[in-house]
C-alpha cells in the first residue's frame, strides 16, 4: 500500500468536531471578548475624532443591533452594540447624542465622506494605470 505523510497522518487522527466540519450547525457563540473589543474600539474611535454622534441600526436576519459612529467630518465606523442598552450605555459613557437610525436616518455628512473616498480610490487608480 502506501503511508501518509507525517502531517496528514496528524489531520486524519483529529475527531470531526477539531476539524469544524460540524460548526455551520452549531448555534453562534459571540464571546465576551468579543463584545468588549466592539466597545474599546467604538471608545477608541470616538475619543479620536471630534463631533461624534452615534446611530442605532436595528437587528436585521443577518447581523445583530450595531451602531454607527460618525465624526464631524463624516467619517465612521460601525461595529455591534451589545443590544439596545449597551448602545445607549455607549452614549452615555461618551457624553454623545445616540439617534435611531430609522427615525433620523443617516447623516448627509457620512453620504458625503463615502463620496469623496470614492472619488479618492477611483483617482488613485487611475494614477496607477497612467504610471504604467
Amino acid at each position: 500500500m502506501f503511508s501518509l505523510a507525517p502531517s496528514m497522518e496528524r489531520t486524519t487522527e483529529r475527531s470531526a468536531s477539531e476539524l469544524g466540519l460540524f460548526d455551520r450547525f452549531r448555534p453562534g457563540r459571540r464571546g465576551e471578548s468579543d463584545v468588549a473589543a466592539d466597545q474599546k474600539h467604538l471608545r477608541d474611535w470616538a475619543t479620536q475624532h471630534t463631533g461624534v454622534e452615534a446611530f442605532v441600526e436595528p437587528k436585521t436576519s443577518v447581523t445583530p443591533l450595531t451602531i454607527v459612529l460618525v465624526a464631524a467630518d463624516g467619517e465612521w465606523t460601525r461595529r455591534p452594540a451589545g443590544g439596545p442598552a449597551g448602545a445607549r450605555r455607549l452614549g452615555e459613557q461618551l457624553g454623545i447624542p445616540v439617534y435611531d437610525v430609522q427615525k433620523v436616518g443617516y447623516p448627509q455628512r457620512m453620504r458625503d465622506y463615502d463620496a469623496r473616498r470614492r472619488i479618492e480610490r477611483r483617482r488613485a487608480l487611475r494614477e496607477e494605470l497612467d504610471e504604467r
